[in-house]
């Protein structure tokens, strides 16, 4: 699957648009990770815990989206985005969407 956040992709061209697809992720760390990030939020410096988090998070939500777009046939992806959000202190969603394309080579 061809993922990309262009509306278009060289040298390939649409011939059917199927919908827009999506996957989302809520997630949150446990206690003792919740707890370390929160002490590093205090004295400063990278937060290990809370990007481990946003990149398992943004990689299930990328694989659910995947997933619906070849449910149905989709051979691609097309302008995919990104959103986040907080639900509560150490928990956020990661949502990503795009719209499902079926691409081939131009003749």
């Amino acid at each position: 699957m061809l993922v990309v956040n262009t509306e278009t992709i060289p040298g390939l061209k649409i011939t059917r648009t199927l919908g827009v697809v999506k996957g989302n992720r809520v997630q949150a760390k446990h206690i003792g990770k919740d707890i370390i990030g929160g002490l590093r939020n205090l004295v400063g410096g990278r937060m290990k815990e809370y990007e481990e988090m946003f990149v398992e998070s943004r990689t299930a939500a990328e694989k659910d989206m995947i997933h619906e777009a070849e449910k149905l046939n989709a051979n691609a992806i097309i302008n995919i985005r990104y959103s986040t959000s907080s639900i509560t202190e150490g928990a956020s969603e990661v949502l990503v969407y795009g719209t499902a394309v079926q691409v081939e080579p131009y003749e």
